[in-house]
């Protein structure tokens, strides 16, 4: 075993967490730490741990995997920490978080590691995990339908966790053409809400309409947090073409016109639709 002021265990290659785990807890000494990590608290740290799990996401949808391998570490770097921080603490350790998720997986996967049987659809067993999950919450006092959906979460993600939820239990529209009536109604009310100059009711209506075009969206079988992603990045390619182009011709953005600006995010659709053939 590596005696602990043995700073060899920080330079030896290891595919294992415990050269990682060492890292952290002598980045986290008060004596020979770093000044920056010895600061920083679960809720200091937090928004770290949301940003690299955003970027794991980009360097999936890129395939970019060697930045993915990366970004994985990122993300791994951020569990550590927090479990350190947990463990100086007294609440508990990064084997204790190991020992739980392997735990709740063998429990969720009975099917695999139980007696019942694997001749299941994906549908049976995406209702056999949920079934299970609602036993979890029920032992952990959460016994409303939507107890345990983070706060935390990107508000268009909560917003799908929530109506999958309600649907389980029969709130919901049956007919898909219902969500779109009701996002058209909704639309007419942030049309009344602005008529009035009411600012806070303007904020309320545009909250309605996007909590129902997430619903929308979740009948159509869209995630809407990746159709955005998509419109995003499509809204960046376009708007890059528009920059290249007048920069290619010896133009400032800022002095062109909006019909110069729109002519050529014109071109930029035709180019993608022609490329796409």
């Amino acid at each position: 075993m590596t005696a602990p002021n043995d700073d060899s265990q920080f330079y030896t290659p290891a595919g294992d967490l415990s050269r990682l785990r060492a890292i952290m807890a002598r980045l986290r000494d008060p004596e020979r730490g770093c000044p920056w990590d010895i600061e920083q608290d679960f809720a200091s740290i937090a928004p770290y741990t949301i940003e690299e799990a955003y970027e794991v996401v980009d360097a999936i949808t890129r395939g970019a995997w060697d930045e993915l391998r990366d970004e994985l570490g990122d993300l791994l770097l951020q569990v550590v920490f927090h479990s350190q921080m947990a463990a100086e603490a007294g609440h508990f350790t990064l084997d204790d978080v190991v020992q739980s998720v392997s735990d709740k997986m063998i429990s969720r996967h009975p099917h695999v590691f139980g007696d019942e049987s694997r001749d299941k659809s994906a549908d049976q067993q995406t209702r056999d995990w949920e079934a299970v999950k609602a036993a979890e919450r029920a032992g952990k006092a959460q016994s409303g339908v939507l107890d345990g959906v983070a706060l935390g979460l990107p508000a268009l993600l909560r917003a799908l966790k929530l109506q999958k939820r309600a649907a389980r239990v029969g709130f919901d529209w049956p007919q898909v053409d219902q969500v779109l009536d009701k996002l058209v109604e909704e639309a007419h009310e942030l049309r009344a809400a602005q008529a009035t100059a009411d600012q806070a009711a303007v904020a309320d209506e545009i909250g309605d309409m996007l909590f129902v075009l997430a619903n929308y969206a979740r009948h159509l079988g869209v995630d809407p947090e990746a159709a955005l992603r998509g419109t995003n990045d499509k809204f960046t390619r376009r708007f890059g073409y528009i920059e290249t182009t007048l920069h290619s011709q010896g133009a400032d953005i800022a002095a062109a016109s909006l019909d110069e600006m729109e002519a050529l995010w014109q071109a930029a659709k035709t180019q993608e639709k022609a490329g796409n053939k």
